[in-house]
């Protein structure tokens, strides 16, 4: 595994030598970093953990204050290169952290002892899930308590302190308890090395009463990591290579579809060498949209199953032979498990290992070193692409709306199509903007990110909050309905503190529309809000904000024209009020799908 650390590939020109780190971003934040302390007093555990940060490629660290993390958070403030963005609660703390990392290669994020813990552990989950390195930093009991039978505040009233130690243990990789400083030094190290390395979150609780003590173990500046990289096995990688050309070369129409795990295995460009060489027809799972270029000229779309995007499936399915790069198939990538991909046409590669069909798997073997090799071996051969050419047909635009006409979803999207560019970034949103959104053709340079493994409704607001705060070169187009905005909120807030100049299109369809089409219920109805009069309050003539609430395509025109022109420098708000039952078609028939795959009766006994 690579070990420089960046979103896909992007960042890798960025760290030279092997030091991992990134410059700091556009500086931005409310909050005035306290004078840095000097002398013996910079030997501290606080400091430590903020040069750590600063030099993997954290330069904000989003945080919600306690007693339990004060003294810590006022090092974190004293370090020169790092910002502290302060959050409305802390799942927002950990969701913008996630954001952060896809932006930026890593996050961070410090929040108080359990009750914060506890609070931010749903975003450090999703996190795991997307395999991202994020450092959960939180602030720990005064170490003088561990051992004791006191009880603390902030616990659920028991004199033992190990609850949300044993919580995080399932979603992070690593976790680091520093309460003395004799090992403090190494605990921290190896927590943030880890998570660089496994690209996973991590956990660090930090006592209360040591950041500020100085220790002979910080006494000197920490030397930037180097971390060894993982290597290929040779032996193993020849011979899979070897399997795998000969399995391929014999196809008559294979094809490539790239899946979520290239971003974690850094094999982006493997991956479009790789596509250049063989000719095959290259197709994106879901979840991996944004991670293969969409502008190679083999692109044919996204693969998912029934709501494919129009002619992809056809030629994935009907192929001979197909090269799947990172996947992971679950049943919402799977539509309820039911694609039409038969084992033994399909060669798995994973991260660290290479299945083909029903045959050998071939461990220790790293992607990028796979995928490089094999564009070496592969005969070209276009002829599943060529088959592509033949039966696809453009795309038909939607029928135009009449004057005042109540506007329609696919109006919309119509409209974001035209705002993307490389300077922009798309957010979608869990819900039917997950559709809409992979129907966007995504500029050479336009960012997209999405959750789709954890699918946490409200995690767009922290995530929009967090890119934003990573790529200050983009500018974030985020696609948010209503039901997942009343979630997470509190933190356009924090946009605002932070200057951000982001797009929200809030879609007002009245509910939670994804799960009427899974299962429809009273209990998917949702209290509307007046939106606008919301962001108005929020702003409260701090900050640059405009909003804008829309019925018709007149006025999503004039609210787009407006955002990117006169108020391009401002946090922009667009609440687009569609009717109730205005879906894409895909979630209609996902949604059948995934009904069915839930509702399957228990297997005879």
């Amino acid at each position: 595994m690579d070990t420089k650390i960046g979103s896909v590939d992007a960042a890798a020109e960025a760290r030279a030598n092997g030091v991992v780190g990134l410059p700091p971003a556009i500086p931005c934040h409310p909050i005035t970093p306290a004078a840095p302390a000097s002398g013996p007093a910079e030997a501290t555990l606080g400091r430590h953990l903020a040069r750590r940060l600063v030099q993997v490629g954290v330069h904000d660290v989003f945080s919600v204050p306690g007693d339990f993390n004060l003294t810590l958070l006022d090092h974190l403030l004293a370090e020169p290169g790092l910002r502290l963005v302060g959050c409305c609660n802390e799942l927002n703390a950990g969701y913008a952290a996630d954001g952060y990392a896809r932006a930026r290669g890593v996050g961070a994020c410090v929040v108080t002892f359990t009750v914060g813990g506890l609070s931010v552990l749903n975003a450090i989950a999703g996190a795991y899930s997307e395999n991202l390195p994020l450092i959960c930093i939180v602030g720990g009991p005064n170490s003088n308590d561990y051992g004791t039978n006191r009880i603390l505040h902030h616990t659920i009233g028991l004199p033992d302190f190990s609850q949300e130690l044993r919580c995080f243990q399932t979603v992070t990789c690593f976790q680091a308890v520093v309460n003395n400083l004799e090992d403090a030094h190494e605990l921290i190290d190896t927590a943030v090395s880890t998570a660089l390395k496994e690209s996973k979150p991590v956990y660090i609780s930090i006592s209360c009463n040591l950041p500020a003590i100085p220790h002979p173990t910080f006494s000197r500046e920490p030397v930037p990591f180097f971390l060894s990289p993982r290597l290929s096995n040779q032996m193993g990688l020849e011979a899979a290579v070897e399997a795998t050309a000969e399995f391929l070369n014999k196809a008559v129409k294979p094809v490539l579809v790239g899946g979520p795990k290239i971003r974690v295995a850094k094999a982006g460009k493997a991956f479009v060498e790789l596509a250049d060489a063989c000719g095959y027809p290259v197709a994106v799972m879901p979840s991996a949209k944004g991670l293969v270029p969409e502008h190679h000229p083999s692109f044919i779309g996204t693969y998912w199953g029934a709501v494919s995007t129009a002619f992809c499936a056809e030629i994935v399915e009907s192929a001979d032979a197909y090269l799947f790069a990172g996947p992971i198939f679950n049943d919402y990538s799977s539509v309820g498990y039911s694609l039409l991909i038969k084992k033994e046409k399909a060669i798995i590669v994973q991260p660290e290992r290479v299945v083909i069909a029903n045959g050998p798997a071939f461990g220790c073997i790293l992607m990028k070193d796979f995928l490089r090799a094999l564009a070496k071996r592969l005969k070209r051969n276009a002829t599943a692409y060529e088959n592509y050419r033949r039966i696809f047909v453009p795309e038909g635009q939607p029928p135009e709306c009449q004057p005042k006409e109540p506007l329609r979803v696919n109006i919309l999207f119509k409209h974001i199509q035209k705002m993307l560019s490389s300077n922009t970034a798309v957010i979608a949103e869990t819900g039917d903007s997950w559709f809409n959104c992979q129907k966007l053709k995504l500029p050479e340079g336009c960012g997209y990110e999405f959750q789709m493994q954890y699918g946490s409704i409200g995690w767009s607001v922290g995530a929009t909050l967090g890119y934003a705060q990573a790529a200050r070169g983009k500018r974030v187009i985020a696609c948010i309905g209503d039901g997942s905005f009343q979630v997470t909120a509190q933190d356009v807030s924090t946009m605002l503190r932070c200057g951000q100049n982001s797009i929200i299109f809030l879609i007002n369809n009245g509910g939670y529309t994804i799960e009427v089409e899974i299962h429809d219920g009273p209990y998917n109805v949702i209290k509307n809000w007046n939106y606008t009069a919301l962001m108005e309050a929020i702003h409260n003539g701090e900050g640059k904000c405009w909003t804008a609430k829309v019925h018709c395509e007149e006025e999503l025109k004039e609210a787009i024209d407006t955002a990117m022109g006169a108020k391009k420098d401002c946090f922009c708000f667009i609440e687009v009020i569609v009717h109730k039952d205005d879906t894409s078609k895909e979630l209609l028939e996902w949604g059948s799908r995934v009904s069915a795959a839930n509702s399957r009766p228990p297997n005879p006994q």
